[in-house]
């Protein structure tokens, strides 16, 4: 039975669908079965991503119209056996309702272990419609005052629906941070969000040019540290390298 885990921020620009596709690909090498579900409608890049740009005939907008069945619209996902991705709707205007996209997640949930939520940024009504099917939440957010704040926004909206297990991602650390006045250091950015910190991620400008030509299966700095953030998410006690 799969969970469900929505990966959000608020804002955009923060790295939303690189930690779904990092992370997808990580839990996949550690044995899991995983779905990304990509609800970015008219603004979809998981494909690319993933080296499926060409590859794409349905997509989840498709399949919430009964136009063909999931598997139909469902890419194998060429970098990590066991990973699958669901693509959005290639329209702005699609609206995805909550009531269809729930029964076609309890449709998914015995296929899979995992399924990865990729949420637009915003608090519209697609991230309602998400936060509904959500069993956790992962908030991204980077060093970044605003960002911080969106994220913190996000956090309480997902416990004002009820999801209460959530993890905080700080995403695109450069080397050599500079806190501010606002963002004294990571303890300042887990306060204000108020999640638990499950990882840091590092600018890793090689993950970043892979994943723009759709090579994710290389290696990089951020591989190992998606790795780690998967281990964390089964269970596992790794220690959290902040540096």
């Amino acid at each position: 039975m799969a969970k469900t885990i929505l990966i959000t921020s608020g804002k955009g620009g923060v790295g939303k669908s690189t930690v779904c596709t990092m992370l997808g690909a990580a839990l996949s090498r550690q044995g899991s079965r995983v779905l990304m579900l990509e609800t970015d409608c008219g603004l979809r890049n998981l494909d690319l991503m993933n080296g499926l740009e060409n590859q794409v005939v349905y997509d989840l907008g498709d399949v919430l119209l009964g136009r063909c069945e999931p598997a139909r619209a469902i890419l194998k996902c060429p970098a990590s056996e066991g990973l699958d991705l669901l693509p959005a709707a290639g329209s702005t205007r699609f609206q995805i309702p909550a009531g269809t996209l729930s029964r076609l997640i309890s449709g998914l949930r015995d296929f899979y272990d995992y399924i990865l939520l990729d949420c637009p940024a915003g608090f519209d009504d697609i991230f309602d419609a998400v936060l509904s099917v959500s069993d956790m939440g992962l908030v991204v957010v980077t060093p970044n005052l605003i960002s911080v704040k969106d994220g913190a926004k996000a956090a309480d909206l997902m416990e004002q629906a009820g999801v209460k297990e959530g993890r905080l991602i700080i995403n695109m650390v450069p080397k050599r941070w500079q806190p501010t006045e606002s963002l004294s250091d990571f303890d300042a950015i887990i306060d204000m969000v108020g999640l638990q910190l499950i990882g840091v991620v590092p600018i890793d400008n090689e993950m970043s040019e892979n994943l723009n030509r759709g090579r994710m299966g290389l290696y990089s700095e951020g591989v190992e540290v998606f790795d780690n953030i998967a281990r964390r998410l089964k269970g596992k006690w790794i220690p959290l390298r902040i540096d």
